[in-house]
């Protein structure tokens, strides 16, 4: 487990970075565009996350294909999930193009808006390659091939670097383009992970250009019926985040500017439960590919104990230096204050944090993605939201207000989730996976 979930972590960690980057460079040009490239990530992601969110169900399909030894059914599941990326590509950046279009109506800070829809406009032609990328490397980390994913986000963070110092800054005689000019240096890293992967993939297994490159419709569908409730779960997690950061950005740029970066810090954190998740998801079915019932909730269990290991060092680090973490994003007395008291809020629910990803790349490897979509939208749409808002605006809370909702979801659902993965293990029997 440790061996799959270690470069796993890794490669999160440094997709996350490109994002703490971004964040990092725009915080030396002004609050307004520190605030709005955090809105239109949150926005740009809800939207493009959820639609990559359907290449999950390669999680499931390839990772018991190959448990079972079947190595051209997992080659036709990458085919058919690389059409699949293709017909998302047009509706969703169709979407974040509207929501652009509409941003004026939200009543945002008048200085973010005029960074953030640029911003938004240069960050929606990565559309394409992103949800390549994403098809191409769940294939990869589904066969058990992980290193490859880690040293692409690794290098990639060097590409996003080279083009945020040229395009935000105006360096080398480049023009200064400010948070739009992150925008586009996000566009160009996803391009070259998206083909650095591709020929990862065709290095490894040249013989996939012989493979029947013609969409399947039944198989197609199988990986919507799978990936869609798995999607719709990560659009529901990231569509929370997004309205809180929309419900923020109403109180002025500073406190905006706080919360980006108390939000880009905890999904830092997130990324090495996220990482080990993905392990599980592979690891759990490859056993059930098998018909190794046992085997597969040894992985499960073995995975949350990690995931629990982390988030128990991510929360003491949160609690004990949230000023010193915020310093590394600006230099601005109010801002650092800001984001230091919503990362003392967010330290309390790290952990479970941890148990509800992790739990939910467990279910996802033994078939089960409903679950999660269910726990995560009654934890946050029903529960979390409301109190969260209520905290905000009624009782003079502020941010403080709706990241405490945030917590108290995040405690319910990774409760209510470890707690639906036990009841699956104790379901099985070994029949039944034959």
């Amino acid at each position: 487990m440790v061996r799959l979930a270690l470069p796993l972590v890794l490669a999160e960690l440094g997709w996350m970075l490109m994002g703490i980057e971004d964040t990092m460079f725009v915080g030396r040009v002004s609050a307004a565009a520190i605030g709005a490239v955090g809105l239109g990530t949150s926005i740009f992601y809800t939207i493009a996350i959820t639609a990559s969110g359907l290449m999950l169900g390669l999680d499931t399909l390839v990772a018991q294909a190959v448990g079972a030894g079947k190595r051209n059914d997992a080659q036709q599941s990458l085919v058919n999930g690389v059409w699949l990326s293709a017909l998302l590509v047009l509706p969703a950046m169709a979407l974040v193009e509207a929501i652009v279009r509409l941003l004026p109506r939200f009543g945002i800070d008048a200085a973010v808006l005029a960074d953030v829809r640029p911003y938004m406009r240069a960050l929606n032609w990565s559309v394409a390659p992103l949800l390549v990328y994403f098809a191409f490397r769940r294939y990869l980390q589904s066969c058990g091939v992980a290193r490859p994913v880690m040293t692409t986000l690794i290098t990639a963070n060097g590409v996003n670097v080279a083009v945020n110092w040229l395009l935000v800054f105006g360096n080398l005689g480049a023009p200064r383009l400010g948070a739009q000019g992150s925008g586009w240096a996000t566009f160009v890293s996803r391009v070259y992970m998206m083909t650095a992967l591709g020929w990862v993939i065709f290095r490894r297994e040249p013989d996939i250009v012989r493979v029947s490159w013609r969409p399947r419709w039944r198989r197609i569908r199988r990986l919507v019926a799978l990936g869609g409730p798995a999607a719709a779960q990560m659009g529901i997690e990231i569509a929370v985040f997004a309205t809180v950061t929309v419900l923020i950005s109403r109180l002025n740029a500073t406190i905006l500017a706080g919360h980006q970066i108390a939000l880009t810090t905890v999904s830092t954190t997130f990324m090495m439960p996220l990482g080990i998740s993905s392990a599980a998801a592979v690891r759990v079915g490859h056993a059930i590919g098998r018909g190794d019932a046992s085997g597969a909730a040894r992985s499960g269990w073995t995975a949350l104990a990690l995931g629990a290991m982390v988030m128990s060092m991510a929360a003491v680090t949160l609690l004990v230096a949230p000023e010193w973490i915020a310093r590394l994003f600006t230099p601005e007395t109010r801002i650092i204050a800001a984001g230091a008291a919503l990362l003392r809020v967010a330290a309390f629910f790290q952990l479970f944090d941890g148990f509800q990803v992790v739990a939910t790349g467990a279910l996802r490897g033994a078939g089960d993605t409903r679950t999660p979509m269910f726990c995560h939208f009654a934890g946050y749409w029903l529960i979390g939201l409301p109190l969260g808002a209520t905290l905000c605006f009624r009782n003079g809370f502020g941010a403080r207000g709706l990241w405490i909702g945030l917590s108290i979801a995040l405690i319910l659902i990774g409760i209510v989730l470890v707690a639906f993965w036990r009841k699956t293990v104790r379901g099985w029997a070994a029949p039944a996976l034959n």
